[in-house]
C-alpha cells in the first residue's frame, strides 16, 4: 500500500468516525476548521522546513510526484508537493487532528476527566490519602456542630 493510498483510507476512515461512529459532526463545525487551519499553518512551517532541508526523505513509488533527479531538495509547491512536503502529509496530519479532536469532545461529553478539576491529584485523596502529621493543623475550617470541644 503506498502512503497516498494510506492518505486517503485515513481521511476516509476518520471523517466517517466522526461522523457515524463518535457522533461529534466536527467536520461540520466552523470552529473545528478555525481550529485545523492554525494547526495547519504550523504543520506547514515545521514539516515544510524539515522536509525542504532533506531531513525527510521519501521514496519516488510511494508518493505522487518525483524527488528531482540530481538529488537536489524537492520543489516548494508542484509535483505533488505542498511546501516541500507531499500532499500525504497533510492528509495524515488532517486526519490525525480531527480523531484527536472527535475523541476528545467524545470522552468529554461522558464525563471521563479527572474532577475536581483543580487541587491535589486524585492518589492524594481518597484511600490513598496520607494522614496528617501529628500537631499539624487541619486545612478544613471548624464550627459549630463539627465537634469541637470548645463551643
Amino acid at each position: 500500500m503506498t502512503y497516498t493510498q494510506l492518505g486517503f483510507l485515513m481521511v476516509v476512515g476518520a471523517v466517517l468516525i466522526d461522523l457515524l461512529v463518535l457522533r461529534t459532526r466536527l467536520v461540520t463545525r466552523k470552529g473545528f476548521w478555525v481550529a485545523y487551519a492554525i494547526v495547519l499553518f504550523f504543520q506547514l512551517l515545521t514539516n515544510g522546513i524539515l522536509t525542504g532541508i532533506g531531513a525527510f526523505r521519501y521514496a519516488d513509488d510511494a508518493i505522487v510526484g518525483q524527488m528531482p533527479a540530481d538529488g537536489g531538495p524537492p520543489p516548494m509547491f508542484g509535483e505533488g508537493r505542498v511546501v516541500f512536503q507531499p500532499f500525504e502529509d497533510l492528509m495524515m496530519g488532517f486526519s490525525l487532528c480531527l480523531l484527536a479532536m472527535a475523541l476528545w469532545i467524545f470522552w468529554g461529553r461522558r464525563g471521563v476527566q479527572r474532577t475536581p478539576m483543580a487541587g491535589p491529584p486524585i492518589w492524594r485523596s481518597g484511600r490513598w490519602a496520607r494522614t496528617p502529621a501529628p500537631g499539624a493543623a487541619s486545612a478544613e475550617p471548624r464550627g459549630a456542630g463539627d465537634g469541637d470541644a470548645s463551643t
